[in-house]
């Protein structure tokens, strides 16, 4: 067994507003898949992470490489496998154990032992994908045409994530949607309810920006909830939507959700609220809504990648800016500036 060294560049988390651009080494065997990284998206978590050391409950220890929106092409494949050097390939950065209850019961975003790449919940971390090179195992690489651009592609985790909320959702087709909070996952949200069928798709944001970013992912209006006359038209007569998809966390917006669902409605919740939501349970009680949760995905990765590929979603409209990974902390502040960035991309 032949072992090979790389050594490579890699964006490291070492606390609160401290990351730094680090040269490290990898060791490995023709046993191992290793991917030569192109492109990645920052995500909220690597935004929490430079601003807070912490990410909800998972706070950094020690050095960690962060990053999980990630693409690149294969620069080792193992023996046996079907990947071929040289090969576009979209990265899920899940790494459930597969060997417990949810797992073997095909609940892999419920495992309590997934290694989520770029995530602090463990001690040690779990290393991300901002780096130039990166071990992972073949069963986590989905090829793609090599006519797509590696910036669409960088978007097939969020994509997953919205395409897993519309699955929670159940049927939608014919139906009526609004998503609450038009960011990234948002803007994603409505792009899927479309693709799975929805026949009116609308989106609210307080943001000017992101509902102009909502009408161009194929949103049939948008907006403002502080507007009386909009609010008045769709919150009226128990509700104007079938399904709604609450993508922002805030805690109004929660209780709006509620108001503007149809007796026996289904509301998703995407967005994770800091704060403690005061819920209208009595209105959702006598309009028989279901409140559910949706949270990662599980086999959406692999339908996204397709949607992605074949123009289904297409999610330039919400890249913002691209940095070169040697300037990330430029990436993240500017990630961080919702005033102006929807999705800000790294270029390796």
């Amino acid at each position: 067994m032949e072992i090979k060294t790389l050594t490579y560049d890699a964006c490291v988390m070492h606390g609160k507003k401290d990351v730094k651009v680090e040269q490290q080494s990898l060791s490995y065997s023709d046993r191992e898949t290793v991917v030569k990284v192109e492109c990645g998206g920052i995500c909220g978590s690597d935004i929490h992470y430079y601003h807070e050391g912490r990410a909800g409950l998972s706070v950094i220890k020690h050095p960690m490489v962060i990053g999980h929106e990630f693409v690149g092409r294969v620069h080792q494949a193992p023996e046996g496998s079907s990947l071929k050097v040289g090969q576009k390939v979209a990265v899920n950065p899940s790494r459930p154990c597969n060997q417990c209850t949810f797992c073997l019961e095909g609940k892999q975003n419920e495992c309590p032992n997934m290694r989520f790449m770029g995530s602090a919940q463990f001690n040690p971390h779990v290393s991300g994908g901002f780096a130039q090179y990166v071990t992972v195992s073949a069963s986590q690489c989905h090829p793609y045409d090599d006519n797509v651009a590696a910036r669409i592609m960088a978007f097939s985790e969020p994509t997953s994530v919205a395409i897993h909320a519309v699955n929670v959702a159940g049927s939608i087709v014919g139906k009526r949607a609004l998503v609450i909070g038009a960011g990234p996952i948002g803007a994603l949200t409505i792009a899927a309810a479309k693709a799975a069928g929805a026949t009116e798709v609308i989106a609210s944001d307080l943001s000017e920006r992101c509902r102009s970013i909502a009408l161009e992912m194929g949103a049939d209006g948008a907006f403002d909830p502080r507007d009386g006359e909009a609010t008045e038209r769709y919150y009226k007569d128990r509700g104007y939507f079938d399904v709604v998809f609450e993508a922002s966390g805030a805690a109004a917006a929660v209780d709006s959700a509620v108001f503007a669902t149809r007796p026996n409605g289904v509301i998703v919740q995407i967005g994770m609220g800091a704060s403690p939501v005061q819920f209208p349970v009595a209105q959702m009680l006598a309009k028989e809504l279901s409140w559910k949760g949706s949270f990662r995905f599980i086999n959406e990765f692999a339908t996204a990648v397709a949607w992605l590929e074949k123009g289904i979603i297409d999610p330039r409209p919400i890249i913002s800016s691209e940095y070169d990974y040697r300037h990330i902390e430029d990436a993240l502040i500017k990630a961080s500036d919702k005033n102006e960035s929807s999705k800000v991309l790294v270029t390796f």
